[in-house]
């Protein structure tokens, strides 16, 4: 097991953007901040990061400041300076093929149409680092891109803080026991 792990929220920066649904790895890293006692307004490697321990873990959560598409240039950043793996990353972002209130955790795979996880694939050169993906739904009536940076309706909120929660939950797991663990609890059907 490496000394640090990595934690990368994705989103958007500026307080224009910090409810919409393209920002829940943001919301989820800055839920793992509060619950543990870790401040995230340093900003290194073109992301605002905080250092500390979640589970027993040393872990660096990093918000990067480069807008989503370009993800991948704070994130090679980071483990550029601290000579760690893919394996070492653990990234959190939306995913519109999963319902409202799901999330999934992998061991790797492709960025499925997300720009801000292709991003990364394309500096780190590899799609083999762990992901937390957390539902956002498909938009029925408007675009993708409207979809991903419109806020939550103030009836999907509890559910998305919930489902936020459920999140913190599995890093934390991810963290303490590893992917595998994780994955055989939090991907079963159907998650309450």
């Amino acid at each position: 097991m490496s000394a640090l792990k990595i934690v990368v929220g994705l989103g958007n920066p500026g307080k224009q953007y910090a409810r919409n649904r393209h920002n829940v790895g943001f919301a989820c890293v800055d839920l793992l901040a509060s619950r543990h006692g870790l401040t995230s307004s340093q900003r290194r490697f073109k992301a605002l990061v905080a250092e500390g321990q979640i589970a027993g873990q040393r872990v660096l959560l990093a918000k990067p400041q480069t807008f989503m598409n370009l993800s991948g240039e704070a994130v090679k950043s980071i483990l550029g300076w601290y000579k760690l793996s893919p394996e070492d990353l653990l990234v959190i972002y939306d995913d519109m093929d999963l319902p409202l209130g799901r999330i999934r955790v992998r061991e790797r795979g492709s960025a499925g149409g997300h720009r801000g996880v292709q991003s990364i694939i394309d500096h780190l050169k590899t799609a083999e680092f762990p992901r937390l993906r957390i539902g956002i739904a498909r938009p029925d009536d408007r675009e993708a891109k409207e979809h991903v940076l419109a806020d939550f309706t103030s009836a999907e909120r509890p559910l998305i803080a919930e489902t936020l929660g459920k999140a913190a939950d599995a890093v934390e797991m991810i963290l303490a026991k590893g992917i595998v663990a994780a994955m055989n609890v939090y991907n079963r059907e159907p998650q309450s």
